[in-house]
């Protein structure tokens, strides 16, 4: 089997694959090939991969050559045409923005594993890029706040007084949300956390949070773990227990997301305006609409003196660690799919390869994604 890597477009600085998970897929008897400067915003060089074993050359040579192909984010800017019938790729789909290049993907023969729909289960732990790259934004979310915040996060007492320590708010405890107490609370600040799930209550207790619940909250068994979407009767509590919280807070985190849907707002323009100047808000859920009513995603905005960060794409920033955790986690992926000769064995039987499977054979596979993409 040959995997080809390619270099991602824009502004993205990761790479699917540094050289050493590159190194330890080489001595299983697989071949790969790097498009040239793949890794080089994530500070790892052409002649790095060299020693690792894999060989370096253009996109299209690399196209041609290899069974199957990884990148961090689909290869949008390329036709499916220009990939051959039976070729494997594997990346970030995002199912439901992307449905018309998956669906040309389809059509053309294609293989997509889908990465952001791996099976959220105890075996497919160590395959979950969707975890990996959320420990991430949490953990730059409250660097990011500390940096803007115009005073201390920990407390301080000294001859020129006492400084109280910062209180942040965060919403949403899943991977994201617990990372940004666990690093919020290393800082010195005052936590308070939401979330509608209830089951995260111990998970944040554990890190020293203190859990905000408004009852009357549904959950569902079957959604994987992820949050599910909320009555309008229990919205509304929310919003007002969400804004007499955040009046009092220096730092709001948010975090929340419904997958394949628009982020649930949380944080009103209401509730900014009743901040403190010189409050922080980072909302990781930018890139699906945003948790606050006024994000602008991929921008830094001021409203009445509350600054406003709209990222989703903190692990771009983090490339070389964000690299090594993306990568490693496909190594576990692939583990699942090599043979002891380096082949390919593909088996839809395996429950992990099945819900990772978008397409295959012109059809769609994944329970998931046909669940994204409204197909029964």
């Amino acid at each position: 089997m040959v995997i080809g890597i390619l270099k991602e477009s824009g502004a993205e600085r990761r790479v699917a694959m540094l050289p050493g998970e590159v190194a330890v897929l080489v001595k299983l008897g697989v071949s790969f090939i790097i498009e040239k400067g793949a890794g080089e915003k994530a500070w790892a060089a052409d002649t790095d991969y060299v020693a690792a074993g894999a060989s370096v050359n253009d996109r299209k040579e690399l196209i041609s050559r290899s069974g199957l192909i990884l990148s961090v984010n689909a290869p949008l800017e390329d036709n499916p045409e220009v990939f051959s019938e039976g070729q494997i790729l594997c990346c970030v789909v995002n199912p439901a923005e992307n449905r018309e290049w998956l669906d040309k993907a389809r059509l053309r023969g294609l293989t997509v594993l889908a990465l952001d729909i791996i099976p959220r289960t105890t075996r497919a732990q160590s395959m979950d890029i969707l975890s990996s790259m959320a420990t991430v934004s949490g953990y730059k979310a409250v660097l990011a706040a500390a940096s803007s915040l115009p005073g201390f996060f920990p407390m301080f007492m000294s001859a020129a007084g006492t400084i109280k320590p910062a209180k942040v708010l965060i919403l949403g405890a899943g991977v994201a949300g617990l990372q940004a107490v666990a690093i919020a609370r290393k800082l010195g600040a005052v936590v308070e956390v939401f979330d509608v799930r209830s089951a995260v209550r111990e998970e944040v207790k554990s890190l020293g949070g203190r859990f905000i619940e408004v009852e009357g909250a549904k959950e569902d068994s079957a959604a994987g773990g992820y949050a599910v979407e909320q009555t309008e009767e229990f919205k509304l509590k929310q919003q007002e227990l969400i804004q007499k919280h955040a009046k009092t807070s220096d730092v709001v985190i948010s975090t929340a997301q419904i997958p394949g849907r628009k982020a649930p707002v949380l944080i009103l323009k209401e509730t900014v305006l009743a901040m403190k100047p010189g409050s922080v808000i980072v909302d990781l859920a930018a890139c699906s609409g945003g948790n606050c009513e006024l994000t602008e995603n991929n921008k830094t905005i001021t409203v009445n003196g509350v600054t406003i960060i709209g990222n989703s794409e903190f692990p771009s920033d983090m490339p070389t660690d964000s690299s090594k955790m993306f990568g490693s986690n496909i190594v576990n992926l692939l583990k699942l799919m090599i043979g002891k000769d380096g082949s390919f064995e593909f088996n839809l039987k395996d429950d992990i390869i099945a819900g990772t499977t978008a397409v295959h054979n012109r059809e769609y596979v994944s329970e998931r994604a046909k669940q994204l993409l409204g197909i029964k």
